[in-house]
């Protein structure tokens, strides 16, 4: 007789959860004079302790209904409150408001496109709409829908009583069932839906939580690097406000950026900071930056590394055990959506060994009070070791979409076996059960998951033939099954349109967030199967076949041309590598001629060129590589010994103080590097003469000479080739400018000011503010590199030697910031956006620069 075939059907833990509202658990911690949260930017060094955080969210709570009772609840009975807030302390008490005040929250990003805005707006039916700053209130201005700043709004709650809400001060009750946060979420209708989370789901999600990874004793600090709109900030705030922690709130340019988090973390090891939630993209940028400095191996503290959102490959995992080791490290594999409170099942890995025993890292089993059905076309479970659809039942479900939309995703269920297993949602993946554990399959649907975010490739194609002139277009993801999707748009565009991809693709920046923009490539025609069909298969063939993949051959233009024969190994190690890392971004052909920035580089994948091109076996600095004029330059540094990365020809300059004589060629120098090349000067050129920086050196050219802690460099004929201007950071001049260059000082005065006054030591004598460097203007970019770190070399020893307790400075070139915090250990203490500069008229001067160009303000304390 043979045995009975196993179905796949399985259930987590049955176990009690809290039933009170979160609001009532943060409520009885009574945590005190804690801190709760904590906070910097360019403005302010915040700490708010868990008292402060209570009596402002009861009266901030008061302060919301009074504004969003008139308007009154939505279609659904629930009063909801949306937020446009970028990540703050005050983003945290505006949630916790809305909460106190018996309302949800609906976030929404404010780099969110208009069209997205208003779809929320619309579709959610929020009684009133938060915002800050960072937001434009026009926005808005169309919705009917009344819309308060949070200044306002704290300046409303100030006249307001800071105790505990009763129950006819809210909007509504806030019960076990009650809507506590709605989600906006790609749908398989290509329109994003808003899932309708209760109190419930995200308590027995907490709890799980709590019981199978709890908080050690040590570990005093959580961070918030999530997205708001993203279902895992949902977990990564509360969890540990719940639990009595510090909550360290990361801003979105440190979450972007792998060597400013691993960064921020490094400088919080000792804070206790020993569990972080990112997506498999962002674990593998990390492991290849800190691959970088072996020797120095942070993030040691960092126990518990959670990945979802994306698949985790057994590569990425075996990566990470060889950088950790299997010491008490724990890499969890976690599933679910939006609907299932974020996460349904898990896996937990502490072992290399644990990778050989399923053919994929599986998605685990079931969190406690949750079930996990793979049922086939007829709502069977199929059998162990066979496809099936997973479907969810259990206590982390949702409410199901604002308006009811979508029922068919919500069902009863035909298989529960206890009431809490009543309801289905269907998730449109495929599983397969194998030794007890569930393997993901694939999609039923065009969703993927792109760095987190849940893409409806639906919505993408509509936005895509929404361009005017396209004619047709097929939208597909290629990559997914090597953990590294791209989103491919293939489109026809009419005869007489004036398009090309790069043009399509800046269209698609109003109506697409920035995850969801595909890589766009015009074809003559979409190819057909003999039913008609969109050959999608021949798409991608093509994609495969044209373009530089991970799994593929080259084959980007690459030219050889100028290459000698004894380097052609490392310049096809070169080339090839560039080609990999650079892939789609790659602007023209690849040879000695060309540099690596103007090809679509920048200094975050040159770290990544350089760390690709060690696993080959060759080095190079990375001074040497950033500061190379071409492909060529860099072939000429490469070499396949890692102690012998350094070029012997390097440029032997002279240190010497600044000499009245030097007057002349600083202020040439000066003029060279500032006017015509410095990144700020370019938005007000007009505004700005060559005269004005003799002026400004003029002005400040005695105190300098007093002062005696600037330096010139000279070459070997005794010719001043580069220059550091520094000053005592609390005894500079004040100087008179005009015009543009005037504006510039005031803004860099804006970023500094916030810094040193709040963030470094006080008093005379204790900072060394390097205020300006310049090198000669017929120096090849390597000696220019060469001399910025003879510069800043000479700058540290003239504070170390005056007794200065560190060296102070901003930077906006890339290269400068690059060298600042790769090469020459500077911490940043501000990364500002500069294009959100206003200055004391009102007016955006940098307005037109991009989001990435940024003002660095630094600091490295002497040794």
């Amino acid at each position: 007789m043979g045995s009975i075939p196993r179905v796949s059907v399985v259930s987590g833990t049955r176990t009690a959860v809290p039933a009170a509202p979160l609001t009532k658990h943060l409520e009885l911690l009574r945590m005190g004079e804690r801190t709760a949260l904590i906070y910097s930017d360019e403005t302010c060094n915040i700490q708010v302790s868990y008292a402060e955080l209570e009596a402002r969210s009861n009266s901030t709570g008061r302060a919301i209904a009074a504004h969003a009772r008139p308007v009154g609840p939505n279609r659904d009975g629930d009063f909801v409150i949306a937020v446009c807030m970028q990540p703050t302390h005050n983003t945290l008490l505006s949630l916790l408001s809305i909460w106190k005040a018996g309302a949800a929250y609906v976030p929404m990003e404010p780099s969110f496109p208009q069209g997205r805005i208003n779809h929320i707006l619309k579709d959610s039916q929020p009684s009133l709409v938060i915002y800050d700053d960072s937001a434009n209130p026009n926005m808005f201005a169309n919705s009917g829908i009344p819309a308060i700043s949070f200044e306002e709004l704290t300046l409303d709650a100030s006249s307001l009583p800071s105790d505990r809400l009763g129950a006819s001060e809210m909007l509504a009750p806030s019960l076990v069932d009650s809507i506590a946060i709605v989600l906006y979420t790609s749908g398989s209708t290509g329109i994003p839906k808003g899932v309708r989370l209760s109190y419930s789901a995200i308590c027995n999600r907490l709890w799980w939580q709590f019981r199978t990874f709890p908080y050690s004793d040590t570990e005093s600090i959580c961070v918030w690097k999530t997205a708001l709109t993203f279902v895992d900030s949902v977990c990564e705030i509360w969890g540990p406000l719940l639990h009595g922690r510090t909550l360290l709130i990361l801003s979105k340019e440190t979450t972007r950026d792998p060597q400013k988090l691993v960064r921020v973390l490094s400088e919080n090891e000792n804070r206790f900071v020993e569990r972080l939630v990112l997506v498999p993209t962002l674990l593998q940028s990390i492991l290849m930056y800190v691959s970088l400095n072996p020797s120095q191996r942070p993030l040691q503290r960092l126990k518990l590394w959670v990945c979802s959102g994306e698949t985790l490959s057994k590569d990425l995992a075996s990566r990470f055990f060889q950088y950790f080791g299997e010491h008490g490290y724990k890499l969890a594999n976690f599933y679910g959506s939006t609907e299932v409170m974020g996460d349904v099942t898990y896996y937990v890995m502490e072992k290399t060994a644990q990778l050989d025993i399923f053919p994929t890292i599986p998605i685990g089993a079931p969190l406690d009070n949750c079930a996990v059905y793979l049922l086939d076309e007829e709502m069977n479970p199929s059998r162990e070791s066979e496809p099936g659809e997973v479907w969810v039942a259990g206590q982390n479900l949702a409410k199901g979409y604002v308006g009811g939309q979508a029922p068919e995703k919500f069902c009863d269920n035909p298989h529960a076996a206890h009431p809490d297993f009543s309801r289905l949602y269907r998730t449109g993946d495929f599983g397969i059960l194998y030794k007890g554990m569930i393997l993901f399959a694939g999609r039923t649907d065009s969703q993927v998951k792109i760095r987190g975010h849940r893409v409806d490739l639906q919505e993408v194609e509509r936005a895509v033939m929404g361009v005017q002139g396209v004619e047709k277009g097929v939208v597909l993801c290629y990559g997914l099954d090597r953990g590294n999707p791209e989103i491919l748009a293939f489109v026809t565009i009419s005869p007489t349109a004036r398009l090309n991809e790069r043009r399509i693709e800046n269209a698609l920046n109003d109506a697409l967030t920035s995850y969801m923009i595909p890589q766009v490539i015009v074809i003559e025609s979409i190819p057909l199967l003999v039913n008609g069909k969109v050959d999608r298969q021949a798409l991608l063939k093509m994609y495969e076949n044209t373009n530089n993949n991970d799994d593929a051959t080259i084959s980007l233009e690459i030219d050889y041309t100028g290459v000698r024969t004894e380097d052609r190994a490392k310049a096809q190690a070169l080339f090839e590598t560039v080609g990999e890392v650079l892939g789609r971004a790659a602007r023209g052909a690849i040879s000695v001629r060309a540099g690596f920035y103007e090809l679509g580089g920048n200094s975050l994948n040159s770290i990544y060129t350089i760390t690709r091109l060690r696993d080959k076996g060759y080095y190079i600095e990375i001074s040497d590589f950033i500061g190379a004029a071409s492909l060529g330059e860099v072939l000429q540094h490469l070499n396949t010994n890692l102690n012998d990365t350094r070029d012997s020809d390097r440029p032997k300059f002279n240190v010497v103080s600044m000499r009245d004589d030097h007057r002349e060629e600083i202020i040439e120098m000066i003029v060279s590097s500032f006017y015509e090349k410095a990144e700020l000067e370019q938005f007000l050129r007009h505004e700005i003469n060559t005269r004005d920086y003799a002026h400004c050196i003029s002005a400040c050219w005695k105190p300098l000479l007093e002062a005696g802690l600037s330096v010139v460099l000279e070459d070997g004929s005794g010719s001043p080739v580069a220059v550091a201007l520094n000053f005592d950071a609390r005894d500079e001049p004040d100087i008179e400018l005009a015009g543009g260059l005037a504006k510039i000082m005031t803004f860099l005065e804006y970023v500094e000011s916030s810094v040193r006054d709040t963030m470094l030591p006080e008093g005379k004598g204790a900072i060394l503010h390097s205020f300006m460097m310049a090198t000669e203007s017929t120096l090849t970019s390597g000696d220019n590199v060469a001399a910025i770190q003879a510069l800043e070399v000479a700058t540290m020893n003239i504070a170390r030697k005056r007794r200065f307790l560190g060296v102070f400075t901003t930077n906006t070139s890339p290269l400068t910031q690059q060298l600042g915090t790769d090469v020459l250990g500077f911490q940043t203490l501000l990364d500002y956006q500069i294009n959100q500069y206003v200055d004391s008229n009102g007016d955006r001067i940098f307005g037109e620069a991009p989001d990435g160009m940024r003002a660095i303000v630094c600091w490295k304390p002497v040794e």
